[in-house]
C-alpha cells in the first residue's frame, strides 16, 4: 500500500462490494482502513477476530440479502483491520513495539480522528469485540452503540492462555500450517460446517483457509499476543453507556463468557442473540439470522430499512424471515428495544 489518500489495487473477484483502502498512519503504527460507502452518512466500524480480515470476516454477512437496504444505505462501513491482517501486508519488523488491547483501542479512536468522525457504531467479532468493548469504555462519548458477535470480556483461562501459547509457538515455528489453520477453523465454525455435511456451507470454510494462506505469521502472532494478555473487563461492563447486541453461536467455543459478558452489561442496555448449530463467526457462518435482531436494534437510532424485510425470499427458508424466528425476537420488546431483558435464540439454516 501506498500514501492513505491512494486506493489499493485488490482482485476484483474478491471484493463484494466497491470502496476505497486507506492506509492511516497513528502514533502507534498505521492501520489498514477499507472504507465502503458516501462518507457522508453516519458511522459503522468494523473489527474482526484474530488472524482474519474485513473479507473473511464481515463478506457473508455483507452480502447476504438484505444487508444492502439495511446496512449499506444507512452507512458508511469503516473495516479497520488489526495491524498487518490487510491483503498485502508486509511483515512488521521486529523491532516496532508489541501493541497491546489499549494500544488496539487507542488506534481505533485515531482512525476516527482522522475520518473526522465524532461518534459511530461498532461490529467486532471476539478479539475484535473484546478490543471495541474496550473502545466504547475509554472513549464513551464516541460509541452510539455495539454488535459484538460471539464476544469476550475476561482475562484468558490457563486453559486458554496455555492453547494461544501453543499456537504462537505454531506460528513462530512453522508459521500457517495445517494443524494451525485447523485450530483457527474451530475458533471460527462449528463441527458441521468444517466437516462439510453442506456443499455450500464447505465453500466458505474454502474460503477462510484460502485467506488464511495470505496472512503474515508474525502478524497474526503480534495480535494474538495482545489478545492473550488482554485484562477483565467484567467489573467496568456496567459503566457502558451505550446499547449493545450480543450475538453468539450455541456451538461457539465462547459462548458461556459471551452470555456471562451481556449478563455483566446489565439487562437495561444488553440483548443477547444466541444463534442455533452455529460457530463463533456467525457473520459468515449464519448471516441472515443477524438481520431482524440488527434491523430492530438499528431502530433504536432511528435507522430503517430501506425495502421490505424479507424480500429476497419467498419460500420461508430464509432465517431472517419472520416465520423462522421465535415471536418474542419480531418486536422491540423482546429486543430490549425499550429496555426489557431477553434471551432468545434465533433459528438459522441455509
Amino acid at each position: 500500500m501506498g500514501d492513505s489518500s491512494d486506493s489499493v489495487s485488490i482482485a476484483i473477484d474478491m471484493v463484494p462490494f466497491g470502496g476505497k483502502e486507506f492506509l492511516v498512519k497513528t502514533s502507534r503504527g498505521s492501520l489498514s482502513v477499507f472504507v465502503c460507502g458516501d462518507q457522508e452518512k453516519p458511522a459503522l466500524i468494523t473489527y474482526p477476530d484474530v488472524a482474519l480480515n474485513y473479507m473473511s470476516c464481515f463478506q457473508g454477512l455483507f452480502v447476504c440479502p438484505d444487508a444492502d437496504s439495511l446496512l449499506l444505505q444507512n452507512f458508511c462501513i469503516y473495516h479497520i483491520d488489526a495491524p498487518g491482517h490487510e491483503l498485502g501486508a508486509n511483515v512488521i519488523s521486529s523491532d516496532v513495539p508489541l501493541l497491546s488491547v489499549v494500544d488496539l483501542a487507542d488506534q481505533v479512536a485515531e482512525v476516527l480522528d482522522f475520518f473526522g468522525l465524532e461518534r459511530v457504531l461498532c461490529l467486532g467479532v471476539t478479539a475484535g469485540a473484546y478490543i471495541l468493548t474496550l473502545f466504547a469504555m475509554k472513549y464513551t462519548e464516541r460509541v452510539l452503540g455495539l454488535i459484538l458477535v460471539s464476544p469476550v470480556c475476561k482475562a484468558p483461562t490457563w486453559t486458554e492462555w496455555l492453547y494461544n501459547k501453543v499456537l504462537m509457538n505454531l506460528l513462530y515455528f512453522y508459521g500457517m500450517c495445517g494443524v494451525l489453520k485447523e485450530c483457527l477453523l474451530q475458533r471460527y465454525f462449528s463441527k458441521e460446517l468444517r466437516n462439510g455435511m453442506h456443499g455450500a456451507e464447505s465453500e466458505i470454510v474454502q474460503a477462510c483457509l484460502k485467506l488464511l494462506d495470505e496472512r503474515r505469521s508474525p502478524n497474526v502472532m503480534r495480535f494474538l499476543q495482545a489478545i492473550n494478555r488482554r485484562h477483565d473487563l467484567t467489573d467496568d461492563l456496567k459503566k457502558l453507556q451505550c446499547k449493545t447486541l450480543v450475538f453468539v453461536g450455541d456451538c461457539s467455543p465462547f459462548h458461556a463468557e459471551s452470555v456471562h459478558m451481556s449478563t455483566k452489561i446489565g439487562r437495561k442496555n444488553c440483548t443477547l442473540v444466541e444463534v442455533k448449530a452455529c460457530g463463533s463467526l456467525v457473520t459468515e457462518e449464519h448471516p441472515l439470522a443477524m438481520l431482524v435482531p440488527m434491523e430492530f436494534f438499528l431502530m433504536e437510532f432511528g435507522f430503517q430499512r430501506q425495502a421490505h424485510i424479507g424480500s429476497s425470499s419467498s419460500n420461508g427458508s430464509n432465517p431472517s424471515s419472520p416465520s423462522s424466528i421465535a415471536p418474542e425476537l419480531l418486536s422491540p420488546e423482546g429486543l430490549g428495544i425499550k429496555l426489557k431483558p431477553i434471551k432468545t435464540r434465533a433459528a438459522s439454516s441455509y
